[in-house]
C-alpha cells in the first residue's frame, strides 16, 4: 500500500524537516503516527496525501513509485486517499449535506447517487438531523464527523487523519476512533496522527513515532487485526 525508502523533505532551501524515513504500511492496516509538536507529523501526512513531494528518497503508493507518476496523473492517486484535517476545512457557506456531497459532485456523480450516498453516511456518523445545518451552528465534534464523512464518501483506499481528536472531548474522541476502526475493518488502510498518548494506549494500534524529523520506532508490514485489542 505505502512504502517509504530513505525519504527526506525540505521546504525551499531550508533544513530537512524529515530525514531518512523508511517504513511500509500493508493494505488494511491501522497505524498511529505520533511524536512531539514540531516532530514532522503534518509534513509526513502531506507526503502521504500528495500535497508535497519528497526532496529525496522513494515513495511507492498503491504499487506505483511516485517519482515515475507524471503530475497530470496525481489526481488519479489523490482520489484514492481520504484526508481528515484537524481544522475541518468545511466550506462555511455550504450545509453539512453539501460539504459531504462535494467530492462526489467534483467527480461528476448524479444527484440521485449523491443523495443516497450522503444520506447513508450522515446516518452512519449519527448526524442525519444536521444535513441542512451550516458549519457555524455545529460543535467541534460534529464538524469533525462531517469532515470524516466527506473524506470517506468516495470509498478511498487510504484514510489520512491529522489530529482528528485534538479539539473535541474524550467521549467524542472515542466515537470518532470507533468510526475509523469500523472503516479499517471494511478494508480501508488508516493512519491517524495524534499526540494523545492516553488515546493511543486505549486503542492499542501499532505506531510510527517521529522525533526531530526522524523515525524513532516503526512497525513493518502490519497485518490487519494482528495483535490488536478492541477499545473499551
Amino acid at each position: 500500500m505505502v512504502r517509504f525508502e530513505n525519504v527526506g523533505l525540505r521546504y525551499g532551501n531550508g533544513p530537512e524537516v524529515l530525514r531518512d524515513l523508511s517504513f511500509e504500511l500493508a493494505p488494511g492496516s491501522f497505524q498511529f503516527l505520533t511524536g512531539p509538536t514540531g516532530a514532522g507529523k503534518s509534513s509526513l501526512l502531506k507526503l502521504l496525501y500528495l500535497s508535497e513531494r519528497p526532496s529525496r528518497g522513494l515513495i511507492t503508493l498503491f504499487g506505483e513509485p511516485l517519482s515515475k507518476v507524471p503530475r497530470d496523473r496525481l489526481h488519479e492517486l489523490r482520489r484514492r486517499i481520504g484526508v481528515v484535517f484537524q481544522d475541518f476545512r468545511l466550506l462555511d457557506h455550504m450545509s453539512a449535506y453539501d460539504n459531504v456531497a462535494l467530492p462526489l459532485r467534483i467527480a461528476g456523480h448524479g444527484e440521485k447517487h449523491i443523495k443516497e450516498a450522503v444520506t447513508e453516511l450522515m446516518e452512519w456518523v449519527g448526524l442525519s438531523d444536521k444535513m441542512g445545518a451550516l458549519p457555524a451552528t455545529l460543535s467541534g465534534g460534529q464538524k469533525q464527523l462531517i469532515a470524516i464523512a466527506r473524506a470517506v464518501i468516495t470509498s478511498p483506499s487510504l484514510i489520512v487523519a491529522d489530529e482528528p481528536t485534538g479539539n473535541i472531548d474524550r467521549d467524542m474522541s472515542m466515537k470518532i476512533m470507533r468510526l475509523f476502526i469500523e472503516l479499517n475493518k471494511q478494508g480501508t488502510t488508516v493512519i491517524v496522527a495524534t499526540h494523545d498518548w492516553p488515546l493511543i494506549d486505549k486503542i492499542k494500534r501499532p505506531m510510527l513515532e517521529l522525533f526531530e524529523g526522524k523515525l524513532a520506532e516503526a512497525s513493518w508490514w502490519l497485518k490487519p487485526g494482528e495483535g490488536l485489542d478492541e477499545p473499551v
